[in-house]
């Protein structure tokens, strides 16, 4: 097990519940659009948001921004550590820095100290895109060793100034270099690990790329928090990680809809009927799982663990729960019966 960090109220590694982050994509000094952005990602379900702090205006913005959102907040910061010390003056919650990249261990202790006294946690984040030269040469390219001996260094830099409380992330957007980045930091630290593919691309491919690389670790019992990285509205990240999170089985918010892939023996019109009971159940929290199935093969027996379900015939079907046959059902009838039953529960 991780150590336990708290970040802003949130628990991170421990055991606690794998959490939900996300970044801004606005300029971090427009307060205005910022909280704007923070405060819809709160909405979709977001537990800690980072924003980029690339100047002096940025990290003064962090206090006006910190008061009018409710999830904590992280600085992201490269290079200068004076911004980190701004940072940690205007409340920030967590920072995330590489202290390799911001100069001699003296500015390294200042950064440490203060958020030692502030109780600020840092995130050592190392991506493959930026990845120190002299390991890439090492190793003849970005690999799973390279990354982790990165973040080892870099842990032992704030460790030598006596911080400890510390995340890790290594994140590669070759979902395989990834995965066993991760497997082997876990064998060697015992510090909270924030999960991500990162440049993971549009939803339709970042998706996929995430949870493999994202579910995948977890399913093995790696990783505290996640971010999910897409090139589209920020909002998108949090559908997708908590989708990740359902399917490994670490959440239940809401439906879990699962459904057979039709064959030839389906005498039913399965794709329109699941997409139908996908579309009426759009903002169910029921945590609930609901089974549309093809044929009497792939039917409640199949489905048997779902609390309700329907499963196809010709021209009429079944209505189960749990295993159970309720009723047959007309075709045409078949939403409407799995939408009351739903009802009931």
């Amino acid at each position: 097990m991780t150590k336990r960090l708290t970040v802003g109220g949130v628990p991170l590694g421990g055991g606690a519940p794998v959490s939900i982050q996300s970044m801004c994509n606005t300029k971090t000094d427009d307060v205005e659009a910022t909280v704007r952005q923070i405060l819809a990602l709160e909405a979709a379900g977001c537990e800690i948001v980072r924003v980029a702090v690339p100047d002096m205006a940025a990290a003064r913005a962090i206090a006006a921004i910190r008061e009018s959102i409710h999830i904590p907040l992280v600085a992201d910061i490269h290079f200068d550590y004076r911004l980190a010390l701004e940072c940690v003056r205007q409340g920030i919650d967590k920072i995330r820095i590489n202290p390799g990249n911001i100069g001699g261990e003296e500015n390294v202790r200042a950064v440490a100290e203060a958020c030692g006294a502030a109780g600020v946690p840092i995130r050592i984040g190392v991506n493959g895109g930026s990845l120190e030269k002299s390991l890439s040469q090492k190793y003849g390219g970005v690999t799973a060793e390279a990354l982790v001996e990165s973040a080892m260094g870099h842990a032992a830099l704030l460790e030598r100034v006596g911080f400890t409380d510390i995340c890790i992330s290594v994140k590669c957007s070759a979902v395989p270099v990834m995965v066993s980045a991760y497997r082997l930091l876990s064998q060697r630290c015992g510090y909270p690990l924030h999960l991500g593919v990162t440049e993971a691309g549009t939803p339709e491919m970042g998706m996929v790329k995430s949870a493999m690389g994202i579910g995948g670790l977890l399913c093995l019992g790696i990783g505290d928090t996640i971010r999910v990285t897409l090139t589209a509205d920020p909002v998108e990240e949090i559908a997708a990680a908590k989708k990740i999170l359902m399917a490994v089985g670490l959440r239940q918010e809401g439906v879990n809809l699962i459904a057979c892939p039709t064959c030839g023996r389906t005498s039913i019109d399965l794709i329109g009927l699941t997409r139908e009971v996908e579309r009426r159940l759009k903002g169910c929290k029921k945590p609930i799982t609901v089974a549309v199935m093809g044929c009497a093969v792939n039917g409640p027996g199949e489905a048997a663990a779902a609390d309700v379900g329907i499963a196809g015939g010709k021209g009429e079907g079944l209505l189960f729960a749990r295993g159970k046959i309720l009723r047959k059902v007309r075709e045409e009838h078949l939403v409407d019966a799995l939408m009351e039953e739903i009802g009931k529960l």
